[in-house]
């Protein structure tokens, strides 16, 4: 895909992307809302025992986030590259609960046994491919030449 030098914006995006982008947001909108309500507890299974805050902190503070998140997927199309890699950001900074929900081997979400709590690790970097994908930041990180410098300076305007 081309990419508009001036603003590192991918020209066109795709409506196959936008489709995603929007879905990626509506799931993130979704799930931000369930942190905080109904599923906290579920959410809790994922928050690492070495994180030095309180754990139902974690919850409600990742719950904003993704629904900051989703929304900004939804209806902020000219920021999309921006919001795309602050989620792809994101959805690495939230690894480790994964991966401590498997070491120690707590259920949550249906993820009942070490064989699913490990296949849903393969997933997080899927998510991550997803979110550059669909925002048309893995376009601009390529004509940037990943110089992540030269994309927020212009996602700033400087």
């Amino acid at each position: 895909m081309k990419t508009d030098e001036k603003n590192l914006q991918p020209k066109r995006l795709g409506i196959v992307q936008a489709i995603f982008r929007i879905l990626l947001g509506a799931f993130l909108i979704f799930s931000g809302v369930n942190h905080l309500t109904f599923a906290r507890v579920e959410f809790l299974a994922q928050v690492p025992p070495w994180v030095p805050l309180d754990g139902d902190l974690v919850v409600v503070l990742s719950g904003i986030a993704e629904i900051a998140l989703g929304l900004g997927l939804v209806l902020l199309a000219r920021q999309r590259v921006l919001i795309g890699l602050a989620t792809g950001v994101f959805f690495v900074l939230i690894f480790p609960g994964n991966i401590s929900q498997y070491i120690n081997r707590i259920d949550a979400f249906g993820l009942n046994t070490d064989q699913s709590r490990f296949i849903r690790l393969f997933f997080q970097p899927l998510l991550v491919i997803w979110a550059l994908w669909a925002t048309g930041a893995w376009s601009a990180l390529r004509a940037a030449k990943f110089n992540l410098r030269t994309i927020l300076s212009m996602a700033i305007g400087r």
